[in-house]
């Protein structure tokens, strides 16, 4: 899975995470930051492309994004690739093949990426010594399967245009509260495959669709990505009113 041009070692202390500080995560509690210092192992940095955990695989690890881009991914035996979600720093990944076994789906970085990596075999000590964090793992848990719930009333029931503006308005504050824009307009790094794989749309058709987009000034999309110009507009524009503004946890 991981490509010779890998960095496993640990780098950033717990202790000194710089999500720590952000609003949207909340605060370990001392004996907790204790527990999830000793627990994670190291780091792994990836370049852009990198197959971080593949369909199937059973993998010895966990792994916490502590910054860049991913997502997850389904393929079907054709070579056609759903875009299942995409993941951003905080986020949980590997927990599906620690739970079942193996991976029901792919990872890949969307850009560089910085992942912490956990043992899996200590996984049961959470649960056991420490309930508070183990609630986290399952409100993790739950909190993609919320997000999953829209995605599919995304494909199912709106339409391409209401699809496209709510998947760049979801990725750009979601983003925003990971602190991965620094408080800079930054792109979204995507192409229009990647939209496309996600929307469940020809190509073609998401092309049209981010003209129509980009012609209402909602948005600009370039080589590197795609910068979102009026957020207020695409929430609008997709029927949404935004993610909820709570503090949530991480590993």
């Amino acid at each position: 899975m991981y490509p010779p041009r890998t960095r496993n070692s640990r780098q950033t202390p717990c202790e000194q995470c710089p999500l720590r500080h952000l609003p949207t995560f909340r605060e370990f509690q001392p004996e907790e930051l204790a527990f999830v210092s000793h627990f994670k192992t190291g780091e792994l940095s990836v370049d852009a492309g990198t197959t971080v955990l593949s369909e199937g695989s059973h993998s010895a690890h966990l792994f916490t994004v502590l910054s860049g881009w991913g997502f997850r991914y389904k393929m079907l035996g054709d070579g056609r690739r759903q875009i299942l979600n995409y993941i951003m720093p905080g986020d949980l990944v590997g927990l599906q093949g620690s739970l079942m076994g193996e991976m029901k789906h792919s990872v890949e970085a969307l850009s560089a990426l910085t992942l912490c990596v956990f043992e899996r075999e200590r996984l049961g000590q959470v649960y056991r010594n420490h309930p508070d964090l183990a609630f986290d793992v399952t409100w993790i848990a739950s909190q993609e399967e919320r997000i999953l719930d829209e995605h599919l009333l995304s494909i199912g029931r709106r339409t391409a245009l209401e699809r496209a503006a709510y998947l760049l308005s979801f990725l750009s504050q979601r983003a925003a509260a990971s602190n991965l824009f620094r408080g800079e307009r930054v792109s979204i790094p995507l192409t229009q495959q990647h939209v496309a794989d996600t929307l469940g749309l020809s190509i073609v058709h998401t092309n049209k669709t981010l003209k129509k987009l980009a012609e209402r000034n909602l948005i600009r999309w370039a080589d590197r990505g795609c910068d979102v110009l009026d957020p207020e507009g695409l929430m609008r524009a997709a029927d949404w009113d935004g993610l909820e503004a709570v503090r949530r946890p991480f590993i």
